[in-house]
């Protein structure tokens, strides 16, 4: 088989393929056992039919169109491997010659990986967050422990108040007519949580147990419904239950109830320990996203539409598979917002960009700095892709490779060792302090 490429565009190369005509003879011979199995032929069980007679009834044109379909795309794969191109698309094919005893030749236009030409990249300067725990940043957290920890008590006596739970029968007209879903019983909210139609929850407070009372709101203009969309509604609403939070005192017991820990002290420097680890990797984190954004702003390079088309794919489809889990639906989605498809990726069409552009640029220092992911590595990333899914590294190392991403988890490690590559490299200086 010989094949050449010539790069006929920016980004679009022209592959020429010649495959000989033996291999093209074996492949008609391949042809003409797969359909001497599928073809019914008077006289001859199925499989058994001699070639000249499965050709006189189907036509020897059928069987070379077959050949053809099975020999084109190994033939293809093969010179986009013998050629070293790396395609981003589909490619358009045209048959140039198809005669049996002659070699076949086709065609193949491939829009291909574009090239990068890459700015600076080592010595980078981006200033490191600064990584500051306070007092009031540590009492923030035992204050939410605190919360988390309370105790629900019920009143028999009292007003609502914000911040308790209430229980609650709720009957709902716009303009003087139940409407559906306005009814509920013993329904609980939080009050002053927004559970409610605005304006609602502020009128519970002051009301006792027992008592009902009418109150009165408007439906957002854009609320999901159009029926009641802008209109006023009035609720009857009896209070049934009030439940307050009894919070637990900080102190040593406290510590001792909700952690590890015997004192309360203990407890705290705890707290600001986890606070720090959590605020330096935020920092680290940062300071790999700036090196990354300027690196990839030094950076030139013309990315094919049709990368970015399948890239805003694959954005929209991680998105509807989110929204699955919030058990939405994308037409749910796009009929809420008034959005169509087409507007949903123009959305997320600047992250695409940005992201393809990272990755190239990625990809094209790998390539001048020849770093590369070892088995090692690769290995290692499986094991951390099984450590989340709770499998075992040797299925799924074994579904990467039948699916076929392989390829992908391999660029993804380089792409990390690229990136670690750059922070080691940068200028990284420390936030000035203001006096």
């Amino acid at each position: 088989m010989k094949a050449h490429a010539e790069r006929i565009e920016k980004n679009t190369v022209l592959l020429e393929v010649e495959v000989d005509a033996d291999q093209f003879a074996r492949a008609v011979d391949r042809a003409y056992r797969k359909l001497v199995k599928k073809v019914n032929i008077p006289g001859f069980r199925p499989g058994r039919a001699p070639r000249f007679i499965l050709e006189r009834h189907i036509g020897k044109q059928a069987l070379l169109e077959e050949a053809v379909e099975m020999l084109v795309p190994e033939a293809y794969y093969q010179a986009v491997k013998d050629t070293g191109i790396e395609p981003v698309a589909q490619p358009q094919l045209e048959l140039v010659q198809v005669e049996e005893g002659k070699p076949v030749i086709f065609k193949a236009r491939v829009v291909v990986k574009p090239e990068v030409e890459l700015g600076q990249y080592t010595g980078i300067e981006v200033t490191r967050p600064r990584v500051e725990v306070t007092p009031e940043d540590v009492e923030r957290e035992l204050k939410k422990l605190q919360e988390r920890y309370a105790r629900l008590i019920s009143l028999d006596e009292g007003a609502v108040q914000k911040g308790d739970y209430v229980t609650i029968d709720y009957e709902g007209k716009v303009d003087g007519e139940p409407f559906e879903g306005g009814q509920g019983t013993d329904f609980t909210i939080e009050v002053g949580a927004a559970g409610l139609l605005p304006g609602i929850e502020d009128q519970l407070v002051g009301m006792a147990v027992g008592e009902t009372k009418e109150v009165t709101t408007r439906f957002p203009d854009d609320y999901p419904r159009p029926e009641l969309a802008g209109k006023e509604a009035v609720f009857t609403v009896t209070v049934k239950a009030i439940k307050r939070k009894e919070l637990a005192p900080l102190d040593d017991e406290f510590a001792k109830d909700v952690s590890e820990f015997d004192t309360l002290e203990e407890l705290k420097a705890d707290i600001e320990n986890k606070l720090k680890q959590a605020a330096e990797a935020k920092a680290k984190a940062e300071i790999r996203q700036a090196v990354l954004k300027q690196v990839t702003d030094n950076a030139r390079v013309d990315i094919p539409e049709e990368m970015i088309a399948g890239r805003l794919e694959e954005m929209v489809q991680g998105f509807e598979r989110r929204l699955m889990l919030q058990g939405l639906t994308l037409e749910g989605y796009l009929q809420y917002n008034d959005l169509t498809l087409e507007q949903l990726k123009e959305r997320l069409r600047p992250d695409a960009e940005e992201t393809l552009k990272s990755m190239l640029v990625l990809d094209a220092i790998a390539k001048a700095e020849g770093i590369a992911a070892t088995e090692e590595e690769i290995e290692a990333e499986i094991k951390r892709m099984a450590d989340d899914m709770r499998q075992d590294p040797a299925v799924v190392r074994k579904a990467v490779e039948s699916q076929g991403q392989l390829e992908s988890v391999t660029k993804l490690v380089t792409r990390e060792k690229v990136l670690q590559f750059l922070v080691e490299r940068a200028k990284i200086v420390d936030q000035e302090v203001s006096s």
